[in-house]
């Protein structure tokens, strides 16, 4: 079949040499349109005109039946299957046995192969066998583009029509361009053996080094490629041995096919027979078996996945199930345009790396990886959370109109860089920047940012492979001091436990509830010499400066006593060895946990600043779950009960004269930034890119007329708990911009 030929001509000939194979009377192929009907491509035995004239939507009839389930049908009385459908331009109905298998690629159904015959009868294991190789094969002529010449005009095929997948935003902006698959699918082209002997000892030896670098990995508890943690290595570990999944690639071998088509056809029908479960385990499962086949079929192939990046286009959208924090940063920057997961949260750590960067993120974009193929256009909407595959032209030229449009907004916001932070009534306020990484300080100077309100970091810890040793982080520190120059930096010590999980540092056993269990202060206060190391790293790096330090997690006042005998003995110890100390030292605590709402006045006295956590506290206040999509817009923060908590809070602050920031996602929306402002906040940290819209609508506000409409509406408890469309109808009264 290698030889020029029309795609017509080869689809014929293809569905010919089948049914001699297979002593079939009737071959048929029909192939998914992109309005989900089926459509005859090719026949022999059946009326050749109802070639592209005969059609079956999904799930009607046998075809469609096949096309929906994507499993199998063998039948030696078709007529009286339920789902049977009689065509009457096609003549079948003289033909009563019936054996259609899905053609599939990548779990995806493309369309239906089909024999049939006269007598009653049941198709053997091998002849359906056989049939699911060469529909791999038809998988592989469809995928390739040539079928479309085939099409009726204005019909695409469903492989190139566009697709509109609605995700969740988790990192601002709009990035055009095209995909990069970030496990790129391996294309099998070798499909059929010559000696299945040999093609099984080929398969053993691949799964005896895959098995042996699980095994490495394990050792030296190193994270996966994919940054999975240490129990889905496990996983893989469990999934290498097991004894059905070599069983079913053997078979495969021994009925014709070359290894690597082997762990393709088995990969391709679990993939077809798990996508519709919902249980989160088995789908987390199912995503350990797909990595590992990959894995697999690069042994058999022997790819290096290292020159994949010296081919990056300058325009990459990045496709992934999922990604570790560690391997966007492998990505040439200057590259990137924006990254899609089918899995993540906002807490995901790769997303916590990719808003540093200022690189939008579209997360739970249900099978993006299999409706996309790498170079196919791609438009990803972080604000939104629509990702736009192979989209139509409109759609390009609207998107690129945004993009613009926001460009042009972006330079007004650089513009109010140099004007005062001061409202439009007289009032001071602050902005402040969160960092975690070297990559984000040079935004502290282009986003007109007081200074560094957050710097997390725990993310050095994440992106490394062992703990960072002191120097290491003594140096990054002294590297963001000094980007910083005049400019004030609160670290905040080490925030991890919970969802930010090192995995290369075992905790203890597996927790029900993680965010509230041994995390962040509760773990350096219990494991000290971590606390120690961090803290002796911070205080040598800001050596003639001020150091400002603040402690996540602070449950209870006694937990800022214990942390501040630490760090005094600490500057006793580098003073005593002559070690240069910083000129002040401010010690802060993050308002995070609601049991110090009723501690305010001993909080205030124990520290010299205090940051509100938003996303915790709100989440803990509300008891629901931020990165569970079904409850994460059930609460809206700015009600009622969120904020009169946190007046009180600023209330308290301002009589004991503490310094009071809010830092979370709460600071960095314009609107929530004027309730904040009203209710007393006036110092806030956000990401770099949100630092200019929040600046806009300060500046135009009259912060007095809003505080006395806020306070109002807070203290009317019969009026909605809902604030945020009172403070919109303000802001449109009011001509302040917040969109």
């Amino acid at each position: 079949m290698a030889e020029p030929m029309e795609p017509q001509e080869r689809l014929d000939r293809i569905v010919r040499q089948i049914a001699q194979n297979m002593v079939a009377e009737v071959c048929s192929a029909y192939v998914l349109r992109a309005d989900g009907v089926l459509e005859l491509y090719a026949t022999i035995g059946l009326n050749p005109t109802a070639v592209h004239n005969s059609a079956l939507r999904l799930g009607q009839g046998l075809v469609g039946t096949i096309a929906s389930a994507a499993r199998p049908l063998n039948l030696a009385e078709a007529q009286k299957h339920p789902a049977f459908e009689y065509l009457p331009e096609t003549g079948e109905e003289v033909y009563n046995s019936f054996l259609g298998v899905p053609i599939l690629r990548a779990g995806r159904t493309l369309g239906v192969l089909v024999v049939q015959n006269e007598a009653h009868r049941a198709y053997g294991d091998d002849e359906v066998e056989a049939l699911e190789t060469t529909a791999m094969v038809l998988g592989e002529l469809i995928a390739a583009g040539d079928l479309k010449r085939l099409s009726t005009a204005g019909i695409e095929l469903d492989l190139t029509r566009s697709v509109t997948s609605n995700g969740r935003a988790l990192a601002e902006g709009i990035g055009l361009g095209h995909v990069v698959l970030h496990e790129p699918r391996i294309v099998v082209t070798n499909l059929f053996n010559e000696d299945s002997d040999t093609e099984i000892e080929r398969l053993a030896s691949a799964l005896s080094s895959l098995r042996l670098t699980i095994d490495d990995m394990l050792s030296r508890r190193e994270i996966a490629f994919e940054g999975e943690h240490r129990d889905v290595l496990e996983s893989y570990r469990m999934f290498a041995h097991d004894k059905g999944w070599v069983r079913r690639l053997e078979e495969a071998i021994r009925n014709g096919l070359t290894a690597e088509a082997s762990v393709e056809k088995v990969q391709s029908d679990m993939r077809a027979r798990l996508t519709a479960v919902s249980d989160p385990y088995l789908r987390e499962r199912m995503n350990d078996f797909d990595d590992l086949a990959n894995r697999l079929l690069r042994e058999l192939l022997g790819e290096d996945t290292a020159s994949r990046e010296e081919k990056l286009p300058p325009d990459t959208i990045l496709v992934a199930r999922t990604m570790g924090a560690a391997e966007l940063l492998d990505y040439p920057r200057k590259n990137l345009r924006g990254i899609v997961l089918e899995d993540g949260a906002a807490t995901s750590h790769v997303v916590i790396v990719a808003r540093a960067m200022s690189i939008p993120v579209v997360g739970q974009a249900k099978g993006i990886v299999a409706l996309s193929e790498n170079a196919d256009a791609i438009i990803v909407d972080g604000l939104s959370g629509d990702v736009h595959l192979r989209p139509q032209s409109d759609v390009e030229l609207a998107y690129a109109e945004k993009v613009r449009f926001r460009a042009r907004r972006q330079q007004e916001y650089r513009d109010l860089r140099d004007k005062p932070s001061v409202t439009r009534d007289g009032l001071d306020f602050h902005l402040h920047m969160n960092a975690g990484l070297l990559v984000d300080l040079p935004q502290l100077d282009e986003s007109g940012a007081e200074g560094i309100g957050l710097f997390r970091t725990e993310l050095q810890f994440m992106i490394a492979e062992a703990f960072p040793r002191a120097e290491a982080q003594e140096t990054l520190y002294r590297s963001v001091i000094e980007a910083a120059g005049k400019k004030p930096v609160t670290f905040r010590s080490l925030d991890i436990g919970g969802d930010k999980i090192l995995p290369y540092f075992r905790s203890g056993p597996q927790e029900e509830n993680p965010a509230l269990g041994w995390r962040a202060i509760r773990l350096s206060l219990d494991r000290p010499g971590i606390f120690r190391t961090q803290l002796r790293a911070l205080l040598k790096a800001s050596a003639g400066r001020e150091l400002r330090l603040m402690l996540p997690m602070i449950t209870e006042v006694g937990e800022i006593e214990q942390a501040r005998a630490i760090v005094n003995r600490e500057v006793q110890h580098l003073s005593r060895f002559g070690h240069g100390l910083p000129t002040r030292l401010r010690l802060g605590a993050m308002l995070e946990v609601p049991s110090l709402l009723f501690d305010l006045d001993a909080l205030m006295r124990s520290v010299d600043f205090v940051s509100i956590g938003s996303n915790d506290l709100f989440q803990f206040l509300t008891a629901s779950d931020r990165g569970n999509p079904q409850i994460a817009a059930r609460f809206e923060p700015l009600s009622r009960p969120f904020l009169r908590a946190l007046r009180m809070v600023a209330r308290t602050a301002e009589a004991h004269g503490t310094s009071l920031t809010l830092c979370g996602e709460l600071a960095g929306r314009p609107l929530s930034a004027l309730a904040l402002a009203a209710i007393g906040i006036r110092d806030l940290s956000m990401s770099a890119a949100a630092i200019g819209p929040v600046k806009a609508a300060l500046l135009a506000t009259d912060l007095a007329a809003l505080t006395a409409t806020l306070d109002a509406a807070i203290e009317n408890d019969r009026g909605p708990s809902d604030m945020l469309p009172m403070i919109r109808d303000f802001a449109d009264t009011n001509a302040i911009p917040y969109s």
